[in-house]
């Protein structure tokens, strides 16, 4: 295809990157290039920052980057460059934080001004293409901070000075004299229980966002006896899977629903999101016994290895909203396209089921299918049984995604990134484990495996893998995802292999990441590229914070190897965060998980005997499908080669009578060993009822 235009992006391998290389903008990505080429002509660099998924992102490329009367302003008085948030968090955290420090919401497109040196003087967001809506036009606002660089240079400085203070701000956490104890997460989940929409769940008002992190932390507690906790948890849980948020058809979320009612989505899907919440529904399964929120978690499984999973292994990033220029049109329905596909009857219980109407609940009189009636109620009415409806319902899905398969799917960002990948095993390894779901924890191995074969460098990691190149240092969130994951991989199979991989990540992130002065995490390591300010990570986003995981991480190893240097660097970052946990529990969902298994301390298990013999696999399933959210599970083979691990938990540890044995533990104090599955299930569910134990203090 001839392009009347192409830049310097369509030499980049970022899906994102290489939407805007026929633009007429003379787009540069990140890098020395452009640095150099802003020094040498005393221009401001204008960052655009963005990814493959964003909707708005797309639609000021239509507006103004792809118009070449807007393209010559900013060609003619910037430097411009495009950078992929999903590639480069660091850049993305950094300029972020700035414009959101200017009294601008935050978000993408991100517009950022910066000086030759990357340091941020004036920024916002989305830009239309004319005065709206209380926005000046894009061509207004570049013409005047050109004006301000070349005119105002000292208020310039000035406001440059003030961003990058306020940038080192971020970094320091102010200590509280209180102690991170039990009644934090107790008092943080009464706040979220506060936040809880009654009637259709999630947190506060539309937008609704999933939150993941708020969810395990209801669950949890709910688990240990707070009812209402688990009501609202389960009630949230619920309403999600019925929604429009979730794919009636094909499985997996999308990103967030506009409305109260988890009605209408924000029609992308990411990765981020469904490896979350797949963990959350499998979770919820185990907390409840429910197979609803089993079967939820298969499909989400389902779909991601369907439609997000690499041949090799490694799991792609999002799909687009967006499909032959119309948000949600793939995943849309007119009441007339449902029954020509569904035929007369199919086509009645599928309108009575999931809500279709001749005027429809979208654009245009189309219908995102949403849960009206379940299998039980439309019984009832229909003088059926249960069973008969779920199976008719089984054939409708199955008609409709044949017939949704056919439609122009919307545009996959098929950038492998490693910590997306690292959320994603874990769940599939919790799956497998919990659901016995075997293709989940053979493709969580196969992903793991990818990372290792191709996005792993003399023991480092790379970021990113877009067919076939490999690139750019890991982040915070890259490694401590993935030990996190190789950790689940680990307790789902047994694998020294898994656990061996896991612990010499973890000595790397403490080598490069933690910070010896103040605790905590750096986002970016010791070598990384200099920018005008190394950022902590702190809250969650829409993935949780790689300090929390890596704090979580911390405490697993603590756990494990009774290695007490790790929890005492715990300890700080409790230390350091607890005002901020308490200001804001939403923020820290992840960091609060990590607080509650810190001050409750965990359930230790040890599996002693062969891997492979049947009645480990017995004892195993035991431990995986109940809810024990704070357990760590080791493994000793006695006949064969010393194992990755020792130290206390697994000391003195022998198989009874030559049998596969169980061990239970707290604070590495065992319970008697028992070699049968009913008696090990028994000292689990005496643990899940006693919901208790501190820790003693480090030494």
């Amino acid at each position: 295809m001839d392009h009347a235009y192409t830049n310097r992006l369509s030499r980049e391998t970022s899906p994102y990157l290489l939407q805007h290389a026929h633009n007429p903008v003379d787009w540069y990505a990140w890098g020395e290039e452009a640095l150099k080429k802003a020094k040498a002509e005393d221009k401001p660099i204008l960052l655009s920052v963005g990814y493959a998924a964003c909707h708005w992102c797309h639609v000021m490329e239509r507006e103004s980057f792809e118009d070449p009367r807007v393209a010559q302003v900013m060609n003619e008085h910037f430097v411009c460059v495009k950078v992929d948030r999903e590639e480069r968090p660091d850049l993305d955290r950094i300029y972020q934080s700035a414009v959101q420090m200017m009294g601008v919401h935050g978000g993408w497109p991100l517009t950022a001004f910066l000086t030759p040196d990357g340091e941020p003087f004036y920024g916002g967001t989305y830009y239309p293409p004319e005065d709206r809506h209380g926005l000046p036009s894009f061509t207004r606002v570049l013409l005047s901070v050109s004006r301000a660089w070349r005119e105002d240079r000292d208020e310039v400085r000035k406001a440059v000075g003030q961003f990058l203070e306020a940038l080192g701000h971020l970094n320091r956490f102010q200590p509280s004299a209180g102690e991170a104890s039990a009644a934090v997460v107790d008092a943080a989940v009464r706040a979220l229980s506060r936040s809880v929409d009654p009637v259709d769940g999630g947190f506060g008002r539309a937008p609704k966002f999933p939150q993941p992190s708020a969810l395990e932390l209801l669950l949890r507690v709910g688990a240990r006896g707070d009812a209402f906790a688990l009501d609202m948890a389960v009630l949230t849980l619920r309403k999600m899977a019925e929604g429009g948020i979730y794919d009636q058809v094909g499985g997996g979320f999308h990103r967030y629903s506009v409305d109260a009612r988890w009605l209408v989505p924000h029609f992308e899907k990411m990765l981020y999101d469904n490896a979350q919440l797949i963990g959350v529904y499998v979770h919820a399964h185990q907390a409840t016994g429910e197979a609803f929120f089993g079967r939820i978690a298969r499909e989400t499984v389902g779909y991601v290895l369907r439609e997000m999973q690499h041949p090799e292994g490694g799991f792609y990033s999002t799909q687009d909203a967006d499909s032959e220029g119309e948000e949600g049109k793939y995943f849309v329905w007119t009441k007339e396209e449902i029954f020509r596909v569904l035929g007369e009857d199919l086509g009645e219980l599928c309108s009575r089921a999931f809500g279709v109407s001749e005027a429809g609940n979208f654009e245009h009189g189309k219908n995102i299918l949403h849960v009206v009636s379940t299998p039980e109620q439309l019984a009832k009415r229909l003088d059926k049984s249960p069973e008969e409806i779920g199976m008719l319902l089984g054939q409708v899905k199955c008609k409709l995604f044949g017939a949704r398969d056919k439609r122009v799917k919307p545009g996959r960002d098929e950038k492998i990134l490693t910590a997306w990948n690292g959320l994603m095993i874990s769940v599939c390894a919790a799956a497998g484990a919990a659901l016995g779901h075997e293709a989940a924890l053979e493709a969580a191995v196969r992903a793991a495996e990818f990372i290792e074969r191709h996005l792993t460098k003399d023991g480092r990691l790379l970021r990113t893998w877009t067919a076939g190149e490999a690139k750019l240092n890991g982040y915070l969130d890259d490694y401590a995802f993935l030990t996190a994951a190789l950790l689940d991989l680990y307790e789902a199979t047994l694998e020294d292999r898994f656990f061996r991989r896991a612990e010499a990540l973890h000595r790397v992130t403490l080598e490069q990441f933690w910070d010896e002065a103040e605790g905590g995490f750096f986002f970016t390591a010791k070598d990384h590229e200099r920018l005008v300010a190394r950022m902590k990570s702190a809250y969650d986003e829409a993935i949780p914070s790689g300090a929390a995981v890596g704090t979580m991480n911390l405490l697993r190893f603590a756990s494990l190897t009774g290695e007490e240097a790790y929890r005492r660097m715990a300890d700080r970052v409790f230390g350091s965060l607890l005002r901020a946990m308490e200001q804001s529990p939403s923020g820290f969902g992840h960091l609060l998980l990590a607080l509650d298994f810190a001050t409750r301390g965990p359930v230790e298990v040890v599996l002693v005997g062969p891997r492979e013999a049947p009645a480990m696999r017995a004892m195993r399933e035991v431990v995986h499908r109940r809810h024990l959210p704070n357990r760590v599970l080791a493994h000793v083979d006695p006949g064969a080669p010393a194992g990755p691990l020792a130290g206390p938990l697994v000391e003195g540890k022998r198989a009874v009578d030559g049998q596969v044995t169980a061990y239970v533990c707290r604070h590495f104090t065992c319970s008697a060993p028992v070699t049968d599955p009913e008696a090990f299930r028994a000292l689990l569910e005496q643990e899940a009822l006693q919901g208790r134990g501190g820790r003693p203090p480090a030494t």
